[in-house]
């Protein structure tokens, strides 16, 4: 099946997009973007106009550990979920465009997944719930 893409997304290449992996939570399957890079990860979503339904931005991380995430020239408003190495939520947190304000994981994360704003609640994905798919 086609993923229904904006251009920003795609398969990894020199003008800075990045890979995409295939996620699973509950019913819902998302299309995320890989920031696996200290340099991709610091990029995120900044500069983004708009974020396709069902799309995100997965950051993953070297190790365990506790992470926290701010929205410094990003301007749509995100959710982050919080992800340990089995793939379960720790927290949910809900993130205004344009801020420095901190939002961080509750306990020791691999990963944190964004989406657009609000998405987790909307799909009943919540705290415990769990995320596959994730890339090791």
């Amino acid at each position: 099946m086609a993923c229904p893409l904006s251009k920003s997304f795609g398969a990894a290449s020199d003008e800075g997009r990045f890979k995409t992996v295939r996620l699973k939570a509950g019913k819902q399957i998302i299309h995320a973007e890989v920031a696996a890079t200290e340099a991709e990860r610091e990029r995120g979503l900044m500069y983004r106009k708009f974020l396709p339904e069902n799309s995100g931005m997965l950051f993953v991380f070297d190790r365990p550990a506790r992470s926290c995430m701010w929205m410094k020239n990003t301007a749509i408003p995100l959710s982050v979920a919080f992800i340990d190495g089995k793939g379960t939520i720790v927290n949910i947190e809900e993130m205004e465009p344009f801020t420095t304000e901190s939002h961080c994981s509750a306990g020791w994360i691999r990963y944190a997944l964004e989406m657009n704003a609000t998405w987790f609640d909307r799909n009943g994905v919540k705290s415990g719930s769990r995320i596959g798919g994730l890339p090791e």
